[in-house]
């Protein structure tokens, strides 16, 4: 097992790692920008260093950097958090070279499923089902015209790289088609300096539903059951629940073990995310996978009691899993609300600044994961995330009198936050009845 591991991320997630080693006996090391060096979860990692400025492009994600603090820290291996360098397969093959151990996936493997285009090929050659669209990059406003004719429109333009809803675009005739496609290539060469794309059939008014794997380097892949991420707004998650409520018994195991079956033919080990749309008519498609944990992670932590930071860890120090699938039952019904410092009333405009007073709830049932304190300023450089409010319950009624009733303690005083929103959100009738979609925030937000 490792002695010493440093955290190459900030924040609620930063947090959680440095807990989670300190209850293995793991030592820890902390990186951190100007603007978060008196973030008040530093004191708890044994060394904290600093990187660089504020922007995450000279500090964060200053790969140079990172691995120099590594050095001076005198670790064994980097836990690299979600976001930030978590799925640059580049950053874990610099991790090999200098032979610091990377918590996630191997490079090559890491590679295979990061590219959006290689991750569908993956995705036909285990067998799992994929919404028809182009085999590659399309080249050409030509050969996009020509394959959306041969699929139907309306169509769905993709970056291939990257992801949070940059470089997409719906197009629903031919002469939608040619903006959309320059748009999309325009917008993802801007945010991941890689203008490919593809194209895939709109399905209109998905559900989201990803299923959690956990691999060893023995040739052990599990499945830890689904997330449902459909409360959405702009392709970003708002609320995420485990089970997906409405999801057929045989579509849920056919869809976990389709995440299974990928993952293995991927040459994937570690925590991950395999990520499906659902649409109408309980067909399920492939959208991609994430190589890292996720924000969501605790809700099927909450579902089946595993705790994946600690799994990450033992897994990446070549331990081989200390459970099998018929282990993993899930119980009850977990929720999550990720608490954002924004302000939904003015168009969920950003809100940082410095936090007058915090009070968490508590009550059986409830968990809250967030680095935030009072005197704590939110810095406007980074994602707005205060803090994840979990709740696990019996039955999803019970989960969502409980989340509501939670979210009610919950106090944020000195900063705007989307707690409202979320208050709201569980009193809709569709979102009792499990009738949300992936638009339908959006359209009740216009409506």
């Amino acid at each position: 097992m490792f002695k010493r591991v440093l955290i190459a991320n900030r924040g609620e997630i930063a947090l959680r790692v440095i807990r989670a080693c300190r209850e293995m006996g793991i030592e820890t090391v902390a990186i951190y920008s100007e603007a978060d060096r008196d973030a008040p979860y530093l004191h708890l990692a044994d060394e904290a260093i600093c990187v660089g400025p504020a922007r995450a492009a000279d500090s964060y994600l200053r790969i140079d950097r990172v691995i120099s603090a590594a050095e001076i820290g005198n670790v064994q291996a980097i836990h690299p958090g979600y976001g930030f360098l978590s799925e640059n397969s580049h950053f874990a093959e610099v991790c090999r070279s200098c032979d610091i151990g990377f918590i996630g996936p191997t490079p090559e493997a890491m590679a295979r499923v990061g590219d959006k285009n290689s991750a569908r090929s993956l995705a036909r050659e285990a067998g799992v089902p994929c919404v028809p669209g182009s085999d590659g990059i399309i080249a050409s406003e030509d050969d996009a015209i020509r394959i959306a004719r041969q699929i139907g429109f309306p169509v769905l333009l993709k970056a291939t790289a990257g992801g949070g809803g940059k470089g997409m675009r719906v197009a629903a005739n031919d002469l939608a088609l040619a903006p959309a496609w320059q748009q999309a290539s325009a917008e993802a060469l801007a945010a991941f300096g890689n203008a490919g794309i593809y194209m895939e059939r709109f399905i209109d008014r998905p559900r989201h539903v990803e299923v959690q794997v956990l691999g060893d380097t023995h040739g052990t892949m599990l499945h830890l059951w689904e997330r449902d991420c459909s409360t959405q707004r702009r392709h970003q998650k708002l609320i995420e629940e485990s089970p997906s409520p409405r999801l057929a018994p045989a579509t849920r195991a056919a869809m976990c073990e389709a995440a299974v079956r990928l993952c293995k033919t991927a040459g994937y080990h570690s925590a991950g995310t395999v990520e499906f749309i659902v649409d109408q008519e309980g067909n399920f498609y492939f959208i991609e996978v994430n190589a890292r944990i996720q924000v969501e992670h605790p809700v099927s932590e909450m579902v089946t009691g595993i705790d994946l930071v600690k799994a990450q860890i033992r897994v990446a120090a070549g331990e081989k899993l200390w459970i099998e699938q018929k282990d993993i039952v899930p119980r009850g019904h977990a929720i999550e609300c990720r608490i954002n410092a924004e302000d939904p009333a003015a168009n969920f405009r950003p809100c940082p600044g410095r936090i007058e007073q915090i009070i968490a709830p508590g009550g059986f049932g409830v968990r809250w994961d967030s680095h935030a304190a009072a005197g704590y300023s939110v810095p406007p450089h980074y994602d707005s995330l205060v803090g994840k409010l979990i709740v696990h319950q019996p039955t999803r009624k019970e989960a969502i009198e409980t989340m509501s009733r939670a979210l009610k303690e919950l106090r944020v005083a000195g900063i705007k936050t989307t707690v409202p929103l979320h208050l709201e959100i569980l009193a809709l009738a569709a979102f009792d009845n499990a009738e949300i979609d992936t638009k339908y925030v959006e359209r009740w937000l216009a409506g």
